[in-house]
């Protein structure tokens, strides 16, 4: 199963390259790096996709593709997280963003309606604005530093389990020989 996952998260950057919204970067996409399975590829395209998925705007994708190749690191994998604001997730996660706002300006929380459509967001941007933004960027760096730092913890835990259990195998190994010379 894990086999399947990340054969499916490793794209190759030809076809990646190739699709139509990632064009635009063009030789930038030939970089290697931007492919790799590592620790320091995997957490910061959670640290990307993470922060990108807290901006309000239409195209996050786009802006964590461009923040992953600035930063080299796991291109396909920062604009899949980007996805942890959905058309079911995006309402809570936000007004969260703009709960946190007020908290932090001193305003009082203002009753909203909440709609998809950008004519909608337009108007309400003069009103709750500033503490939704705030709110934005608090959880976005709160949000990306979590990621960045579990994965992290989690890859070092793991590589260094499986680094103990080569050990002793290697000592098995080399006590078993050393019993029968």
């Amino acid at each position: 199963m894990r086999l399947k996952v990340l054969t499916w998260l490793v794209v190759k950057y030809t076809e990646m390259r190739e699709h139509h919204s990632l064009r635009i970067f063009g030789q930038l996409l030939d970089d290697p790096y931007l492919f790799h399975l590592n620790r320091r590829s995997v957490s910061g395209a959670f640290a990307v996709g993470f922060f990108s998925a807290w901006i309000p705007v239409p195209f996050q994708m786009l802006i964590a593709a461009t923040v992953a190749i600035a930063v080299r690191v796991n291109l396909p994998l920062a604009v899949i997280l980007v996805w942890i604001t959905n058309p079911v997730t995006i309402a809570p996660m936000f007004y969260s963003a703009y709960i946190v706002g007020t908290w932090l300006t001193g305003d009082a929380v203002k009753q909203v309606e909440f709609e998809t459509g950008q004519k909608w967001f337009m108007e309400e941007l003069q009103t709750i604005g500033e503490p939704l933004l705030l709110g934005c960027l608090l959880l976005a760096a709160a949000s990306s530093m979590i990621g960045f730092f579990t994965v992290r913890l989690l890859w070092d835990e793991r590589f260094s389990r499986l680094l103990h259990i080569k050990l002793k195998r290697h000592r098995r190994k080399q006590h078993g020989s050393n019993k029968s010379a």
